[in-house]
């Protein structure tokens, strides 16, 4: 059964920081491109960040760069996503995704998300 479970969403005061973890189980962790997306009511799901398989390289939206840093732990099936320098905007629901493709097939995987509140 393929599980991603996030955790360490909360509410932040503007410029604080949060780190938020998602563990996953039932698949090939180490062989999946991690992502983090957000969504906030009446907006599409935007990608934040990804960290290829099996982590050499990042990738982020403008709106993070140099706030945000998401990293993986293949010996733990966790990716993370550290937040720093927190804005009113970054208010939103974070989700995990995991994808890869294998001989022409697309495994997409989703977490339940998690809400991460920026307000003083």
């Amino acid at each position: 059964q393929v599980q991603l479970v996030e955790s360490g969403g909360g509410l932040v005061q503007p410029g604080g920081s949060l780190t938020l973890s998602c563990v996953a189980s039932g698949f090939s962790f180490s062989s999946y491109t991690m992502s983090w997306y957000r969504q906030t009511p009446g907006k599409e799901r935007e990608l934040v960040a990804r960290v290829s398989s099996p982590g050499g390289t990042t990738n982020y939206a403008d709106s993070v760069v140099g706030r945000f840093t998401i990293s993986r732990d293949n010996a733990k099936n966790t990716v993370y996503l550290q937040m720093n320098s927190m804005k009113v905007e970054d208010t939103a629901v974070y989700y995990c995704n995991g994808i890869a493709y294998r001989w022409g097939i697309k495994s997409d995987y989703w977490g339940q998300g998690t809400q991460v509140t920026v307000s003083s």
